[in-house]
């Protein structure tokens, strides 16, 4: 069982890389709890998307102590990556999450999970995903599935989070992924801050994505020819527009190509949106490692 983690994000409200700032007592990243958790439930090989300019500091920091625990392979994120266009020089991030994992091609073979490196899942996650993969092999369609996280337990405090709110069937599979740009915590709930000012609510109690995917790498054609659809999609601003992950997985159950289960999960997450979220994330975590839930040290 592969996973594939998306580290090639630049971070822009945060600051920095903040894929290898500690949150732990030991200097331990974000990151290295989700390697953790991934090689205790069974994973054996990860693979890390990044960019290739940050390669000798992501290898020398994470990757070392990975490869002691299991395969590593890296893979670099390049703006001309299955990008055939001429690409206008005031573009300065990269594709998209969406774009991130499909220049994992070739380097990942069957199932895998793929999750974001600065995002903290919580262990069961991770078990619930491989074990769902390992129980629905592919028949007439591809059977996918999502680690679906309550709302309520995703938001900051410190401003507004970008989220795709999932509507799930009674039979527990994905109907569709609608992303709100600007969502604000409002006691337990939510405000989704629409474009014209105003606001709606959302329950908190929402299951939303946090590109934590149960997949197969049959779907990286797919997603290949949803990429060069995209680039040469009139309404595609080339210098800003981004191909993302949930909306390739969205369009791939929408076409019939897989269907998809939502696993809910009640697990804790954290995440490091704004460098002022970074205070909780540290006493959550050394919360956990005094309870036990990890050893004293992951390095």
């Amino acid at each position: 069982m592969t996973l594939v983690i998306l580290a090639a994000g630049m971070g822009s409200r945060y600051g920095g890389l903040k894929q290898l700032d500690p949150v732990g007592a030991n200097g331990e990243f974000i990151i290295d709890y989700s390697i953790h958790d991934a090689v205790v439930s069974g994973y054996e090989k990860i693979v890390f998307i990044i960019k290739e300019e940050n390669y000798d500091l992501f290898r020398d920091t994470v990757g070392k102590r990975t490869e002691k625990k299991a395969d590593v392979s890296y893979v670099f994120q390049k703006p001309d990556s299955f990008c055939s266009l001429a690409i206008p020089p005031e573009r300065k991030k990269p594709w998209g999450t969406g774009h991130a994992l499909l220049c994992a091609k070739g380097s990942v073979s069957g199932p895998f999970a793929v999750i974001n490196a600065d995002d903290f899942y919580g262990r069961s996650a991770f078990s619930l995903v491989r074990d769902y993969l390992g129980a629905h092999p592919a028949d007439a369609r591809r059977h996918y599935c999502m680690a679906g996280y309550v709302l309520r337990n995703t938001l900051s405090d410190l401003g507004s989070v970008s989220r795709g709110l999932c509507r799930v069937g009674a039979d527990g599979m994905l109907r569709s992924v609608t992303e709100h740009k600007q969502l604000v915590r409002s006691g337990e709930n939510a405000l989704s801050v629409l474009p014209d000012g105003s606001k709606t609510p959302v329950s908190g109690d929402t299951l939303v994505s946090m590109n934590f995917y149960g997949l197969d790498s049959d779907l990286f054609d797919r997603m290949e020819e949803d990429f060069s659809r995209f680039l040469r999609a009139p309404e595609t601003d080339l210098a800003k527009g981004e191909f993302g992950l949930t909306d390739a997985v969205s369009r791939a159950v929408e076409t019939g190509f897989c269907d998809l289960s939502v696993l809910p999960t009640y697990d804790s997450w954290f995440g490091v949106t704004y460098a002022g979220d970074k205070p909780f994330v540290k006493e959550k975590i050394a919360e956990m490692h005094a309870n036990g839930v990890y050893p004293p040290s992951l390095i």
